[in-house]
This record gives C-alpha cells, sequence and structure tokens, in this order.
C-alpha cells in the first residue's frame, strides 16, 4: 500500500510525496481502530473457556468496546478539535497500545471488558482524529479523492482482515496476541504521524459541552443496554425500561444541543442532508457488518466446526470482493458520484444477508457461506468509499474533527447495537435450544433482520444526496468550497 500512495502522489503532481507517506500512517490508525472491532471474534470461543466467562457476558467482549468508541466519539472529536489533531492522535496512539497489553494479559471476565473499554475510548480520540488531519492535508480536488477512497476502503477492510488474523492468533499462538498485536501497529503510525503530520485545532473560543457529554455517553449506553437486555424478554424492565430511558436521554441530548453556545454536536454537521445520509448509512452499516460479521464467524465455528484460522480463511473472500470494489468504485467516482454506489451497494449486501437465511446444521460453506460472502464484500466496498467523502463534504474547517467522529461514531453505535439486536432475536429464536439445529434457525433469523436493516440504506441514498458529481468528486481540480448549514 506505501508503494501505491507514494507513486499515486507522484501522479497527481499537487501534494508533496510527505502527504502520501502521511495518509499511509494515518491509514494505518484507523486500520487498527476497525481491525479491534472484529478481530475478537474468532477468539470468543476460546478466551470464554479460558477466563470462564457466561454465554450472557460473552457478547460483551465485543460490545464494551463498540459501545465504549461510539459513545466518546463526540468528545474525541471535540478534543482533536480544540487541543490539537496530531498532539490527540499520539495520546490516544499510547493509550490504545497500552489499553491493548491490559486486555492481553487479562486472567479475569471483568479485567478483559473494563480493558476493551478502555480501548474504546482511546479509539473515540484516535479516528475522529486521524480523518480530521487527512481532511486538512487533502481540502480538495482529485487528491483528495485519491484519499479519501483509500481511507474509506481501509474501514471495511479492516473489519473483515481483523476476523482473519483474529483466528490465525487464536489457533496458532494464543487469543491474547489478538491485543498484543496492536502495540506494533499504534507505535508506528505514531512515530509516523509525530514526523509528517503538521499540528492543526479549530480557531477562536473553545469550551466543552458537559452536559451533552453525559447526556450523549448515558443515553447510548442506556439503549445497547437494553437491547442487549431483551434477549430475557422484550416486558422486561430491563429491556424496555432502559430502552426507553435511552431514548429520553438522547432526546434531551437534541434539546441541549440546541441550547448551549459550544455544543458538542453543532446540529449544522449532522443536518445538511448529504452529510446525514452518510452518517444513516454509516450507522445502519456498522449494524449489518459488525453484527453480521459476528453470527458468520459463529456459524462457521460452531455449526460447521471449522478451527479459527480456517474459520478466518473463509471469510477471505468478502475481503477481496471488498478490496476489489472499492479500488473500482474509486476509479469510477468521478463518473459515478455519491448516490450510485451508496444506494447500489445495499441491495448487494441484502441479497447476501437473505442467502444466509438458508443456513442449516446440515450447510455446505460452498453453498450457504461463499457466494453470501462475495456479495457482502461488493456491498460494502459500493458503500464505503462514497461514506467517508460525504461525511465531510463542505464542513468548515474547525468542525472536520467532529464531523470525522460523527462517521465514526454511527458506525460504532450502529455495530452495538446490531449486536445486541440480532442478539436478542436469535436467542429468541432458539427458544432455549442448544442443539447444532436450533442455533442455525437463531442465526437464520438474525441474518434476516440484517437483510431488513441493510436494505434501509438504498431509500436513504436515494432521497438524501443530491450532490452534482462534479462538486463532490472535485473533478474541476479545486477543493469544494460550499460550507453547508
Amino acid at each position: 500500500m506505501a508503494t501505491q500512495l507514494a507513486e499515486a502522489g507522484a501522479q497527481q503532481g499537487s501534494r508533496p510525496k510527505s502527504g502520501w507517506w502521511a495518509l499511509v500512517f494515518l491509514a494505518l490508525a484507523q486500520f487498527m481502530v476497525v481491525l479491534d472491532g472484529t478481530i475478537v471474534n474468532l477468539a470468543l470461543p476460546r478466551l470464554q473457556i479460558d477466563l470462564g466467562i457466561s454465554d450472557s457476558t460473552r457478547s460483551w467482549v465485543v460490545t464494551a468496546y463498540a459501545l465504549a468508541f461510539g459513545a466518546f466519539l463526540l468528545l474525541g472529536g471535540r478534543i482533536a478539535d480544540f487541543w490539537g489533531r496530531k498532539r490527540t492522535f499520539i495520546v490516544a496512539a499510547v493509550g490504545f497500545a497500552v489499553a491493548s497489553l491490559i486486555g492481553g494479559i487479562a486472567q479475569q471476565p471483568w479485567e478483559l471488558i473494563g480493558a476493551r473499554a478502555l480501548q474504546g475510548v482511546f479509539a473515540a480520540l484516535l479516528a475522529p482524529a486521524a480523518l480530521a488531519l487527512l481532511t486538512v492535508a487533502f481540502p480538495g480536488g482529485k487528491d483528495r479523492g485519491t484519499a479519501f477512497a483509500i481511507f474509506g476502503s481501509i474501514t471495511g477492510v479492516g473489519a473483515a482482515v481483523g476476523v482473519l488474523l483474529g483466528g490465525f492468533l487464536t489457533e496458532y499462538v494464543t487469543w491474547r496476541w489478538c491485543f498484543f498485536v496492536n502495540a506494533p501497529f499504534a507505535m508506528i503510525a505514531l512515530v509516523g504521524v509525530w514526523s509528517l503530520v503538521s499540528e492543526s485545532k479549530a480557531r477562536g473560543t473553545t469550551k466543552y459541552d458537559w452536559p451533552g457529554v453525559v447526556l450523549a455517553a448515558l443515553g447510548l449506553g442506556s439503549l445497547v443496554y437494553g437491547f442487549t437486555n431483551a434477549e430475557h424478554g422484550w416486558d422486561t424492565p430491563e429491556a424496555w425500561g432502559f430502552i426507553a430511558a435511552g431514548a429520553v436521554l438522547m432526546a434531551f441530548f437534541v434539546l441541549v444541543e440546541t441550547k448551549v453556545k459550544h455544543p458538542l454536536l453543532p446540529l449544522r454537521v449532522a443536518t445538511e442532508r448529504n452529510r446525514g445520509a452518510a452518517f444513516l448509512a454509516s450507522f445502519l452499516s456498522g449494524a449489518v457488518l459488525i453484527g453480521g460479521i459476528l453470527f458468520i464467524n459463529f456459524y462457521i465455528q460452531i455449526v460447521l466446526g471449522f478451527a479459527p484460522f480456517l474459520a478466518g480463511l473463509a471469510s477471505l473472500p468478502m475481503t477481496v470482493a471488498l478490496i476489489i470494489t472499492a479500488g473500482l468504485v474509486a476509479k469510477n467516482l468521478p463518473k459515478l458520484g455519491a448516490k450510485i454506489p451508496t444506494a447500489a451497494g445495499p441491495v448487494f449486501m441484502a441479497v447476501a444477508m437473505l442467502w444466509l437465511t438458508q443456513v442449516s446444521s446440515e450447510g455446505n460453506y460452498l453453498v450457504n457461506m461463499l457466494p453470501a460472502l462475495l456479495l457482502m464484500g461488493v456491498g460494502l466496498g459500493m458503500v464505503f468509499v462514497p461514506m467517508q467523502n460525504l461525511a465531510l463534504f463542505g464542513v468548515d474547517r474547525d468542525d472536520s474533527g467532529v464531523a470525522s467522529a460523527l462517521v465514526n461514531a454511527s458506525q460504532q453505535i450502529g455495530g452495538s447495537l446490531g449486536i445486541a439486536l440480532f442478539s436478542t432475536i436469535a436467542a429468541a429464536a432458539t427458544a432455549g435450544g442448544v442443539s447444532l439445529a436450533a442455533l442455525s434457525a437463531g442465526y437464520a433469523e438474525a441474518f434476516l433482520w440484517a437483510a431488513g436493516v441493510a436494505i434501509l440504506i438504498a431509500p436513504v441514498a436515494l432521497s438524501l444526496i443530491n450532490i452534482d458529481r462534479k462538486t463532490f468528486t472535485g473533478t474541476d481540480g479545486e477543493a469544494p468550497v460550499v460550507h453547508l448549514g
């Protein structure tokens, strides 16, 4: 990838080579953050046995990361804007490495889940700082389109590679290396950004919206916790009570953001229709990607009986399809614009999930899984490339941190809610059964709901995206100068 980026810089000519090398390290940080959303998926059965984690607690090893990440991303974006994006990136990279080492040496379930939450907190600083630095480094023109296409494809590739790497480390080394592996990634990214990237920060008054921080964190936490508890019944206070409380808290959050002078989330960032489409697409695709991949891995390992590394290899076709599709979409984005791929990709994703509803205890990988994985990779590649660019189109430079945080937050919140919702649906469908047939029936029901979530992205794209191709891709060679909202 480094060589390709350097060549791209030479061909484009409008950025120094150091800018493209900086993209390598920023993309590496994004890769690491997304990787950690899925790298423990294939390790769950092993670490569950080693640490004595119950089935009801198992999903929190994944959810704790996604929830903390999503809940604190908006604050992380504002800290990056106000404190300095480079400084925030460096501190976050060190913190992420330390949290990963703590997870790797954990001896108790609470230590592991706590380390995962701490990883999520530092990821909430790291991800928006990286994307904001990329926005400043590539403010517009053709170079921006190339840089964002590469950065956007990392989102899907990192999630898919996480499964493969997690399977390899779990089977041939130890599941603990699913955490230790982050330390060298973080340090390489830190050194590269330290050397190549200039500091940038927002201008003017920099005050934090602490009521907004508290309401957002409590509201999102309540929603995820409520959906998770719905596994024991939707009519229990632990389910509907927390879901209702979360909805009320988020409503208060929106109200507060309209009143305070320095909001955590300036509504102008989220309410512009093209950016709003990107945030909604990110939320829904996160639910399908993070929640759906979890059940794909469960089926491959538990029902089909694949060993962890073989299960990781089994998911590789999705990664390959995603990379190829992302490259083709990026190359043709000036002709396609944002609407066409963002609307067409969800159709492939939904068909993939519908194909998976045919899984059974007598299933076959080549018949039940491979076609769906290829379709899923194609769909994700079509959505992720324009999504990152749309999320930051026309945003004021001082808001680039919070805008980049929101696109990441949307995906992680969607992922944590997707895991909670699909887990509840799968558990209800099994009706307490533990046979392979019962588990397959539960997974099939979860895939059906995931298909319904995926297809919702298409009307969002068709109804909200109205930016013309020339302005979106900067094909006139100039940066888009529109400041919306």
